[in-house]
């Protein structure tokens, strides 16, 4: 079998392995979600090796999609960080043949102290789901590996079984994008939802301003100093006139260095693109983006009284990791 045909068998057999839990969602899986949704504590996932992967995983899932959840290894737990478990929490334990010595030796403990107990298991008979709250059962029919032995089918319907009670968490917790933006400051969504204009304008001594009744050569001087490759033109109250960038300038200066004394007003760009200072970053790159296939590089940037308070240049939006 070549290496393509196997690895499609692979795929395969794990795909079919995912589909197959859809038959298997039951009222257990609905107590899974009540126990969870109504704890006070926090949701507590375990397991060892491949399965302990696994749990780690859903763990980082829960916690980033608006249920608190942790990983606690068995072996520690039962050396000391069961203290981390309380009768508020809910705890889910992951093991393929639910007979893992490791998870089976934290069970006493926890019904001592009270915590309610969601198993994930491969065998809904075994001695874990026997002593649980709610059983999932994440039984396949064979591992993907030709030998049958590998957790890889098993490992996969086990995980996909903990997204599923993740979103379905999610979902009831009303989780929205903006509260994923907040646990996420660091990634790209983050960026695109949490970071607005004004966090990232040029402005103060950094905005480049001139008024309407400068020059074209006074213009010139404020662009340069400024290096945002534009101006914007204002009037006396500082309300937007027009801006007018080095592109202007250029085409200006293939008519002749009179060009040079034209008042600034002439050769601006009135009712130019803008963007308001409470506007999300990621908006305004939207906004000089769908010019193309010329996007615009610069937008001035206004208040609620059309002062031009700032400017933001595309470079900027780029480098802070706005998508």
């Amino acid at each position: 079998m070549s290496v393509i045909e196997t690895a499609s068998r692979v795929l395969r057999d794990e795909a079919d392995a995912v589909i197959s839990l859809v038959d298997k969602l039951d009222g257990q899986f609905e107590e899974a979600v009540h126990l969870i949704e109504n704890a006070k504590g926090r949701v507590v996932l375990t397991g060892m090796g491949k399965s302990g992967h696994i749990a780690r995983k859903v763990a980082a899932t829960m916690a980033s999609t608006g249920t608190p959840a942790f990983f606690l290894h068995p072996a520690e737990g039962i050396h000391g960080d069961l203290g981390m478990v309380t009768a508020d929490d809910v705890v889910i334990a992951y093991s393929n043949s639910g007979e893992t010595a490791e998870v089976l030796n934290i069970l006493p403990s926890l019904k001592r102290i009270g915590a309610k107990l969601v198993a994930v298991v491969g065998n809904p008979r075994s001695t874990l789901a026997r002593n649980a709250d709610a059983v999932l059962d994440a039984g396949v029919k064979k591992e993907a590996d030709s030998l049958g032995l590998a957790p890889t089918s098993s490992t996969t319907a086990a995980l996909a079984l903990g997204d599923a009670l993740a979103v379905c968490l999610m979902e009831r917790h009303h989780f929205t994008a903006d509260n994923f933006a907040i646990f996420h400051p660091g990634g790209s969504l983050g960026k695109k939802l949490l970071l607005t204009v004004e966090m990232v304008m040029h402005k103060g001594e950094e905005n480049p301003l001139i008024q309407e009744t400068a020059s074209v050569k006074d213009a010139l001087f404020v662009m340069t100093d400024k290096g945002l490759g534009a101006v914007s033109v204002v009037d006396k109250k500082g309300c937007l006139k027009g801006l007018m960038t080095d592109g202007d300038v250029r085409r200006g200066l293939e008519k002749g260095v009179d060009f040079l004394s034209l008042p600034v007003d002439a050769v601006m760009t009135v009712n130019p693109q803008v963007i308001h200072k409470e506007k999300l970053a990621a908006e305004g790159l939207h906004k000089m983006e769908e010019h193309r296939p010329h996007p615009i590089t610069v937008l001035p940037v206004t208040d609620d009284e059309g002062k031009a308070i700032g400017m933001i240049h595309i470079t900027d939006l780029l480098k802070q990791g706005v998508m």
